[in-house]
C-alpha cells in the first residue's frame, strides 16, 4: 500500500513541478574578435552566450538579454594550457613537501592557482596533479571554485626510482605502487593505468625518460621501455583516453612516438630522426620552454640544478628546430616550475624561436583542443563552450597583449572584468 500510494503522490506531480526556466542569455561586445582557424580579425564582433555555451556569433542582440559591452578588446576563445601542476609551485621548502605537507595543503594552493590561471585568460588545463586537481575539475564545474576547465592525469605513470616516483628518501619513505602510478613491466602498467582512469584520469601521463625536477639519474635517460609505452597507450585508447609523454631524450622521445602517444612533454633533446618521426605519425609537442627562462636556479639543489643547466639550452635548440620543420606545436608551460598566472608568457617565449603569432596563438586554442580530442572549445563559434578573454590591442601584431588580459569568462560565468 505505502509503494502504491508514493506511485500515486508521483504521477500526480503537476507538469510544471520539473520545469526549469532557460538559462539567462548573455550578449557579450567588443570592437574585435580573433578567428584564429582562418587568423582573420572581426570587427564589431557580437557573441550571444546562454549558459555554458555560445549560442550565435554575429547579429542583432535578442530582446531581454544582458549587454557585456567590452569595448575597444580583442575577444578570443580561452587559452588552453596543456601542460600545469596547480596543487604546487617551486619554493624554499618544495623538494621536501612529499614528505611535510598533506593533501589538504595541496588542496588550497590547488584552489589558489586555479583562480590565478583563469584570470590569466587559460580556460582548460591538462593538469598531473593527482586526486587534488581530479577534485578540483569536478567543483569547477559544480560552480563552486573559480578556475579553468580541468583535464586531469591523476597519477602519472613511472618505473620504480623513475622520474615521477618519489625518489630522494631513505627505503620505506614514500615507498609506491600501481595505484600510485609506479610500476614495472607491461602488465604492471596496464594495472597502473586502469586504477587512474577507475578514479578520475581524463587523460594518462607516462615518464618515458628522466626528468630535471627529480633526483634520480641522468635527464637524458630513457626509463620506460617501449613494451611498458605500448601498454599504456594501448590500455588508455581502450577506453577511450590519450597518452602524453613526459621525455627529454632521444632514445625515450622516439619510443614514446613508436608506441603511439599524442604529445612529447618537453621533447629537450630531438634530432632530425624524431623530428619526421613526429611529422609523420602527427605527434604533437608540447615544448614549456618558458620556464627555461623564468625558472629560479637559486631554488634547486645542485643536482637538480646540474640538470636544469644541462638542459635548457638543447630544450631551446630542440624546439627551434621543430618550428622550423612544422612540427605540431601545443601550448603548454609546466606551471609550478614558474608562478602560476605567468602562462601567457609562453606566447612571447615561442615567437622568439621563430613560431609566427597567429599559429602561437593557435598552439593554446584550436590546436590544444585538438590535442585534448576537444571539439567544443578552442574557437568562437556557436555550439562551443562559453570560454571566451578580452586582450587590448591586436595580438596578432603584438603577442604581448596575451600577457594583458582584461575579462574572462569560463563557461557562461564571468570571472574577471565586469
Amino acid at each position: 500500500m505505502r509503494l502504491i500510494t508514493l506511485l500515486a503522490n508521483l504521477i500526480l506531480v503537476p507538469a510544471w513541478a520539473g520545469a526549469q526556466s532557460p538559462a539567462p542569455v548573455t550578449v557579450v561586445k567588443a570592437a574585435r574578435m580573433l578567428d584564429v582557424v582562418t587568423g582573420q580579425m572581426v570587427a564589431n564582433a557580437v557573441v550571444v552566450v546562454q549558459g555554458d555555451r555560445i549560442l550565435s556569433v554575429g547579429g542583432p542582440a535578442p530582446a531581454g538579454a544582458t549587454v557585456v559591452d567590452l569595448g575597444d578588446v580583442t575577444l578570443l576563445p580561452g587559452f588552453i594550457d596543456l601542460h600545469t601542476h596547480l596543487s604546487g609551485e617551486i619554493g624554499p621548502g618544495s623538494f621536501t613537501a612529499a614528505v611535510t605537507a598533506t593533501e589538504a595543503d595541496a588542496a588550497f594552493a590547488a584552489a589558489a592557482n586555479a583562480r590565478k590561471t583563469a584570470a590569466a585568460g587559460f580556460t582548460t588545463v591538462r593538469d598531473f596533479g593527482g586526486d587534488v586537481t581530479v577534485a578540483l575539475g569536478k567543483a569547477v564545474e559544480r560552480g563552486i571554485a573559480i578556475g579553468p576547465h580541468v583535464i586531469p592525469s591523476r597519477d602519472p605513470i613511472s618505473i620504480t626510482g623513475g622520474h615521477c616516483d618519489a625518489t630522494g628518501w631513505a627505503p620505506g619513505i614514500l615507498e609506491r605502487n600501481e595505484k600510485d602510478g609506479v610500476a614495472d613491466g607491461p602488465w604492471a602498467v596496464v594495472q597502473a593505468v586502469r586504477y587512474q582512469i577507475k578514479h578520475g584520469a581524463q587523460v594518462i601521463k607516462i615518464c618515458a625518460t628522466a626528468g630535471v625536477l627529480s633526483m634520480e639519474g641522468p635527464v637524458g635517460a630513457q626509463q620506460m621501455s617501449f613494451e611498458e609505452i605500448k601498454a599504456a597507450v594501448d590500455e588508455a585508447n581502450r577506453h577511450g583516453l590519450r597518452v602524453a609523454a613526459h621525455a627529454h631524450g632521444t632514445e625515450g622521445i622516439k619510443a614514446a612516438i613508436k608506441a603511439g602517444v599524442t604529445s612529447i612533454e618537453h621533447g629537450s633533446m630531438l634530432d632530425d630522426e624524431a623530428i619526421a618521426m613526429m611529422k609523420e605519425r602527427g605527434t604533437y609537442l608540447v615544448p614549456t620552454t618558458y620556464l627555461t627562462e623564468r625558472i629560479n636556479m637559486a631554488m634547486l639543489p645542485p643536482l637538480v640544478r646540474s640538470k636544469a643547466e644541462t638542459i635548457i639550452p638543447l630544450a631551446r635548440a630542440s624546439l627551434k628546430k621543430a618550428i622550423a620543420a612544422g612540427v605540431k606545436i601545443g601550448f603548454g608551460t609546466d606551471a609550478a616550475v614558474y608562478p602560476h598566472g605567468e602562462n601567457a608568457h609562453e606566447f612571447e617565449s615561442y615567437t622568439r624561436l621563430g613560431m609566427s603569432t597567429i599559429d602561437a596563438l593557435r598552439s593554446a586554442t584550436s590546436v590544444a583542443a585538438d590535442v585534448l580530442g576537444k571539439t567544443d572549445r578552442g574557437t568562437i563559434a556557436a555550439g562551443k563552450l562559453a570560454d571566451l578573454i578580452a586582450v587590448p590591442g591586436d595580438p596578432v601584431r603584438d603577442i604581448t597583449a596575451t600577457q594583458h588580459v582584461s575579462w574572462v569568462m569560463v563557461g557562461g560565468r564571468i570571472v574577471r572584468g565586469n
